[in-house]
């Protein structure tokens, strides 16, 4: 399965539900396993962005339709980044030539 670092920001909507964040993050884990996923970590966080979420999808097109589908909710924006483990990027490396 495909690693997804994802940046997540409260937007007005959200911050004013804050209570509820673990409930949506739960629903959210849900949500992922319900298309073949998996949410391995997922840390509130101080800074510029609210939440950070480490995901497994099986490939691409899932992760983006999963996390457009998340985005409809209107409580948070994301920025979703293709993460690569050690072997990956051996490989990736190797293709280079």
């Amino acid at each position: 399965m495909a690693t997804y670092i994802t940046l997540i920001k409260w937007t007005d909507q959200g911050i004013k539900d804050v209570k509820n964040t673990m409930t949506r993050g739960q629903q959210g884990q849900r949500g992922a396993e319900m298309v073949g996923g998996k949410v391995v970590g997922m840390y509130w966080t101080q800074g510029a962005y609210d939440v950070v979420l480490v995901s497994e999808f099986p490939d691409d097109e899932t992760a983006a339709a999963y996390f457009l589908r998340a985005g409809q909710e209107g409580t948070f924006h994301t920025e979703t980044m293709r993460a690569f483990t050690q072997e990956e990027m051996q490989r990736i490396i190797q293709k280079m030539g």
